[in-house]
């Protein structure tokens, strides 16, 4: 079944003028968000994943420059002024943070926080707007809404605050929803009570779904497609079952490799050697090819392209050339079973 595309990225480019130089933090980047549909994007701290979110939601610093489109609903996201993103914002988007203590306000009770957008955008009358607060706080998970609503931040613990900031995002309807980091602050138990709540909200909605996450155990339980991210670049997107079963990109493999769960038992870790490249002067070649031991000559002097695997994956690795040699995927990629996860 085709789903109706709600989001076209094509050519996105985001740098940031610093006093050390340009960085350049998103380097020539396309992708699709269909409606529905839960797309996770994932790499190393660094490479690019939460300035990509947040150059959708334009809430970058004023030194940020933006190349490319960002087109939903008709606009194309760089070209609108301040004032026309204020009226789409929350209408199109949602956003949900890692800290959520640093994006509630310490002092102001949960009910108003969230009525602050009811109010605004949608002209409800303050009564209107403290129903619909309990309506999401129930939603959420949030139980004995009524009274709750009238509680500051300090008075829910971490997991039940990030329900609230989920709340505050989910107040206008947005269309999709970016959750950063959404569950690193949280414990191994809250993980996965946050996690399911998260699909449990897709079902009741339909609103898609863009997860930032270092933690494939995260993509695994959530996501319908992965875009891999690296020095600023998408270097490999598919399903979720490519990614986890068929990864062609050495680093993915490196990432699936630092997984513990995929390591065999009493086994050490196989962490990822050395560190991304400096995106104030990007290598011109793979920028993952003073890390990659599988590295061609071609990976130092020239950035490969996508090469298509299927109708749903694609890989930028020179290893997929006709003219490269054959390199298997580690053993532990062959054996990947996404129920140990």
């Amino acid at each position: 079944m085709n789903m109706k595309q709600i989001l076209s990225i094509k050519n996105l480019s985001v740098s940031f003028t610093t006093n050390a130089g340009t960085v350049h933090a998103v380097r020539d980047i396309s992708l699709n968000i269909n409606e529905g549909e839960t797309l996770a994007i994932v790499g190393e701290s660094g490479c690019g994943k939460s300035v990509l979110c947040r150059s959708v939601m334009r809430i970058l610093p004023d030194n940020a420059k933006i190349q490319g489109q960002i087109l939903t609903n008709g606009y194309d996201i760089p070209k609108l002024g301040e004032r026309e993103m204020c009226k789409i914002r929350g209408a199109n988007f949602g956003m949900i943070f890692q800290d959520p203590m640093s994006a509630l306000n310490p002092v102001v009770p949960i009910g108003k926080q969230i009525t602050e957008a009811l109010l605004r955008h949608k002209k409800m009358s303050k009564q209107k707007a403290m129903d619909r607060a309990v309506e999401l706080l129930e939603l959420v998970g949030i139980d004995n809404a009524k009274v709750r609503i009238w509680q500051q931040p300090h008075f829910f613990s971490g997991g039940m605050r990030q329900r609230c900031v989920l709340a505050i995002a989910l107040a206008l309807s947005p269309k999709i929803l970016f959750a950063d980091e959404p569950t690193t602050a949280l414990d191994v138990t809250v993980q996965a009570r946050m996690l399911d709540l998260l699909k449990d909200i897709q079902k009741k909605t339909g609103i898609a779904i863009v997860i930032v996450t270092h933690d494939l155990g995260v993509v695994a339980k959530i996501a319908d497609k992965v875009a891999i991210m690296y020095a600023g670049k998408i270097i490999e997107t598919g399903t979720a079952q490519e990614i986890f079963y068929q990864a062609r990109h050495p680093y993915t493999w490196a990432l699936l490799g630092a997984l513990p769960s995929l390591t065999a038992p009493k086994s050490k870790l196989n962490p990822i050697q050395g560190m991304p490249p400096s995106l104030i002067n990007p290598p011109k070649g793979d920028a993952f090819a003073y890390r990659n031991e599988y590295a061609l000559a071609v990976d130092y002097t020239c950035h490969p392209p996508m090469f298509s695997l299927s109708d749903t994956h694609a890989a930028a690795t020179w290893l997929l050339d006709e003219r490269a040699p054959h390199i298997a995927p580690p053993q532990f990629i062959q054996k990947t079973s996404l129920k140990k996860l």
